[in-house]
């Protein structure tokens, strides 16, 4: 997602006490990052954080982390959660948010982290052939998660291009993940837990039809 250069971003991330700007000094020690036991779930790229805050929201229970590579976002993305818990009459204390190249996760993540969940909400379909290992689908990106995901973890895939969702399904099959439940038209579907993004909003207005699927990820 592009978006235009925030001025504010910085200087608010900055004094954000939930913010993380240097996610490799975590490496190894994740589950440590809040006071509690709670599951840990991440979102990959959480753009403006729509889908972030109504997640924590709704779900107290469990520690996110929201990861993107761009300061401008998470600085929206800030914004967004503070609305969001500030309306709902809450405290912002299960969210992190993480400045992350995903595609250089292992950078920041091992073994020792015990991550729960990972959702993947509208990524770049990087459609060439050329770029599509870029995809955060893709078999190699796959491969990284199985690192820290715990086995039997899950990865929620959401997206409205046909080609990434056709060719994910793939490359969870080649990556040791099973597929536990798919629809390629979520709102007409009978899955009962979604919570909608940006882009799935306006990707619906729009009258493009959302795939949907879990993964979970085989023992090794």
């Amino acid at each position: 997602m592009r978006i235009r250069r925030k001025k504010w971003a910085r200087p608010e991330l900055a004094v954000c006490p939930y913010y993380i700007e240097d996610p490799s000094a975590y490496k190894g020690k994740w589950n440590t990052v809040f006071d509690n036991k709670n599951p840990v779930y991440a979102e990959l790229g959480c753009g403006k954080g729509w889908f972030a805050a109504q997640a924590a929201l709704k779900y107290p229970g469990i520690n996110w982390l929201a990861m993107d590579i761009k300061s401008d976002m998470l600085g929206v993305a800030r914004r967004t959660i503070e609305k969001a818990f500030a309306e709902a009459g809450s405290e912002v204390d299960n969210i992190k948010l993480v400045s992350q190249n995903i595609e250089m996760i292992l950078t920041s993540f091992d073994e020792n982290d015990r991550i729960d969940r990972l959702y993947i909400n509208f990524c770049n379909p990087w459609p060439k052939d050329k770029h599509n290992k870029r995809r955060l689908t893709h078999t190699r990106q796959l491969k990284q998660y199985r690192v820290f995901l715990i086995d039997g973890g899950e990865i929620h895939f959401k997206t409205d291009d046909d080609e990434l969702f056709e060719e994910s399904i793939e490359y969870f099959s080649d990556s040791g993940f099973e597929i536990k439940y798919l629809t390629r038209d979520l709102h007409s579907s009978d899955y009962p837990d979604n919570i909608m993004t940006e882009h799935e909003k306006m990707f619906t207005d729009e009258g493009k039809k959302i795939k949907f699927l879990i993964a979970v990820k085989k023992p090794n």
